[in-house]
């Protein structure tokens, strides 16, 4: 195949013929533009030039390959006729580059509101607005958190706890914490090497990753620098198209990976606002190619942008087809009552995952911890219980080992951390994963100790108090680390007045 010279791709820079080069190829996206998740508006800013530095934290490697017929892939570039362009170093970037000089060192670091602080103060705008934000007036990402304050401990005393240990095993994998990295979209957005930081780090510290579907590397990418035997789970969003997602559930269980934590409370994404605010394309890019366009809308953010395949049409009729094109554990993430746990378990799922989606779905949904407690009392009540064959994991606004203490203590097999670790690498790449992780056993050893319990078995009900689990109003103790990382929403902004 010969190679296409950029002045051959600068000739396709219109809406009825548009070439884009990515990772040095060349692409017809013409009929795809209106497909595109994130509109046609983000494409054709780069129609006839190279979009790869807008593609990149977006998607994984390998998404257009997927995504765009054969015959639309048009060739390689002539490396003889790229321009290289120094970047321009921005005022932005000049001092995005003095605050990650300034960070706090990161034995300074004391626990994971730390990174988050960190994080909101380092990365860009668009990034802190996709990783932070929730759906509507944010109240269940703040009750996620709130939640924990209303459980309280009884601890017992004079046992000998001079050895303590929080290993466990979570779906047959051993892992040296009761906790697992739930999946989260997008890691490129807020280091270069995107997801690849948690991996490595869980290697090196015996800890399971969730690998999401929307990572920016690609699943491959992300297997491929799993240590040999390193356990991994993956978390699916079903596409429409089922031909996709059993092709790519079986790649991954031939892979290696254990479990297949299936995504079920997101038919439809939830609205975001604080992402929404943040514009996909700069409003005031006035090239020629992106006027007379009906039907975009501008204010979906990056959210809006990679979810469009996602199928609302899911149902429990869908279980039984999983269950006939894999052996991987099927857990279903998602769940909020007793009545869809009970169905879960008699579907033939291996677990539930109580979460809200970070508080990103539905908001004034109760948290997972608080749901804990009523889908336990239903699932001993099927009975049995606690049964080896069935987990029950919790997510959401998880940020101390004494949150996942009170977690297990209420009945949870494990406990999934998802924005502790996200925030982690983004401050701090790896080693700030591989620090977050170091806090956790630390604390995991504090807190065992004071609260008499030498293994996580010995971990049971009546270590905590969670009678005031289900007062929503009332007095709860203000958790000020989260509060000061906490960015209150805001409202539509005037545009400067010419006066």
């Amino acid at each position: 195949m010969s190679l296409i010279p950029t002045s051959a791709v600068a000739e396709h820079a219109s809406r009825d013929s548009c070439w884009i080069i990515v990772h040095s190829k060349v692409y017809d996206v013409t009929e795809f533009l209106d497909e595109h998740p994130g509109g046609s508006k983000i494409i054709l800013k780069y129609a006839g030039g190279d979009a790869t530095e807008a593609y990149e934290p977006i998607h994984p490697p390998n998404a257009i390959l997927d995504n765009l017929p054969i015959e639309k892939h048009i060739g390689a570039i002539d490396p003889n006729t790229v321009v290289k362009v120094v970047k321009q170093v921005t005022e932005a970037d000049k001092r995005r580059q003095a605050l990650m000089d300034a960070r706090p060192p990161l034995d300074e670091i004391l626990n994971l509101h730390d990174f988050e602080a960190v994080a909101k103060v380092v990365l860009p705008e668009k990034a802190w607005a996709y990783y932070s934000s929730a759906s509507d007036d944010e109240i269940t990402i703040r009750e996620n958190r709130a939640a924990f304050q209303r459980v309280w401990f009884r601890p017992r005393i004079l046992r000998d706890v001079s050895s303590v240990d929080w290993s466990t095993t979570i779906l047959g994998c051993k892992s040296s914490l009761p906790v697992y990295i739930s999946a989260t979209a997008l890691g490129k957005l807020g280091h270069p090497d995107g997801e690849l930081n948690l991996t490595r780090a869980a290697a090196k510290h015996g800890v399971i990753q969730m690998i999401p579907t929307l990572a920016s590397c690609s699943f491959d990418e992300i297997v491929d620098a799993a240590s040999p035997g390193q356990p991994l789970f993956l978390q699916l969003y079903v596409n429409r198209d089922r031909e996709i997602t059993k092709k790519y559930v079986q790649h991954a269980e031939k892979r290696g990976v254990k479990a297949l934590f299936i995504t079920v409370d997101a038919p439809q994404l939830g609205r975001r606002e604080k992402d929404m605010r943040m514009k996909s394309v700069d409003d005031s890019a006035g090239a020629k190619v992106q006027e007379n366009q009906s039907g975009v809308k501008k204010d979906q953010g990056v959210s809006r942008a990679i979810s469009s395949f996602i199928d609302p049409s899911l149902s429990w009729k869908d279980i039984p087809w999983f269950r006939s094109i894999t052996n991987m554990h099927i857990i279903l993430k998602g769940v909020s009552t007793p009545e869809d746990a009970i169905l879960a378990y008699e579907a033939g799922c291996q677990g539930i995952v109580l979460s809200n989606h970070g508080g990103r779905q539905l908001d004034t949904s109760r948290s997972g911890l608080e749901n804990l407690v009523d889908i336990v009392a239903a699932l001993k009540q099927r009975g049995p219980w606690p049964n080896p064959n069935f987990s029950v994991f919790v997510d959401g606004g998880v940020r101390r080992a004494s949150d996942v203490i009170k977690a297990l203590a209420l009945g949870a097999s494990a406990v999934g951390i998802g924005r502790g670790f996200l925030y982690a690498f983004s401050s701090y790449g790896q080693e700030g994963v591989e620090r977050a992780i170091e806090i956790l056993r630390d604390e995991f050893e504090m807190n065992m100790r004071l609260i008499g319990a030498r293994t996580i078995s010995e971990i049971v009900p009546d270590m905590v108090d969670a009678s005031a689990l289900h007062s929503h109003v009332g007095i709860t103790p203000s958790d000020n680390l989260y509060n000061g990382t906490y960015q209150p929403l805001g409202t539509a902004q005037f545009r400067q007045a010419k006066l």
